[in-house]
């Protein structure tokens, strides 16, 4: 089936989103220091703390966030409103530095997966269905590229076909018993996979947090950096689901690869 162009155009856009770069260099062209020179400043064992807090941050918000959503029609999405209250919160771990991201990244998250479950809802999403909220978590393992990926792992397509099996274990579970049970193996997996490529860009925000030039209004605007990364993320990943309805899987991805 051939595409209209408006249609082609929106695949466009989508694939620029996609696989444009990732969040280091976004903060790195913002702060004009690169980004290592925050990761020097972490201390010895920051690596673990950041993988144990983004576990719990993303399992909050997934309990919080996409699962009491309603349905709800949307011209456009909401996400100046969501940018300033995650600016808010970026200003207090700016302010209070790596002490508060426990706290923080939480609150962050959770208003980052509403605000991706707006713009799925404003791409034709039906919010209440297991298999676009699925799609609302699989955002956060979506980064653009980054300079720690392997070729072959970091492209759009590739990063949904690596989920792929986890999502439908994990729709399956939920279509079957329900979310009564949100520690259930088929769930914990996938968030682990998706938690695991949402840790390098939160140890990304967090590094460039701990530069001490920083400070809470430049926390702020990082973390207004932080949920744009990943609202343009959702946007392209939500593009191409739409255009996969109107005309199949393996048409759209044949057409995004020519791209």
């Amino acid at each position: 089936m051939n595409f209209e162009p408006s249609d082609l155009s929106d695949l466009k856009i989508a694939k620029t989103l996609l696989e444009n770069p990732g969040l280091a260099a976004k903060i790195t062209n913002f702060i004009g220091t690169p980004i290592e020179k925050g990761f020097q400043c972490l201390p010895v064992n920051w690596n673990m703390k950041v993988g144990e807090i983004t576990q719990i941050a993303l399992f909050k918000a997934v309990n919080i966030a996409v699962f009491t959503m309603k349905d709800a029609s949307h011209e456009k999405a909401s996400n100046a409103w969501h940018k300033l209250a995650v600016a808010a919160s970026g200003g207090i771990g700016g302010f209070f530095g790596l002490a508060a991201v426990a706290v923080e990244l939480p609150i962050s998250t959770t208003i980052m997966l509403r605000s991706i479950a707006d713009i799925a809802r404003s791409e034709g999403e039906i919010i209440s269905n297991t298999e676009s909220q699925l799609a609302c978590i699989e955002v956060f393992a979506l980064g653009g590229s980054n300079k720690s990926d392997n070729a072959s792992e970091s492209g759009y397509f590739a990063i949904r076909a690596i989920l792929a099996k986890s999502v439908t274990e994990a729709a399956e579970y939920i279509v079957e018993k329900g979310l009564a049970e949100e520690s259930a193996p088929a769930i914990v997996r996938l968030l682990i996979i998706v938690a695991e490529r949402f840790g390098i860009q939160v140890s990304e925000k967090v590094a460039a947090q701990a530069i001490p030039v920083i400070g809470a209004a430049g926390g702020a605007l990082i973390n207004t950096i932080f949920i744009d990364h990943f609202q343009d993320m959702a946007r392209g990943h939500f593009i191409v689901r739409r255009l996969e309805r109107k005309y199949g899987n393996e048409t759209v991805e044949a057409t995004y690869m020519t791209i």
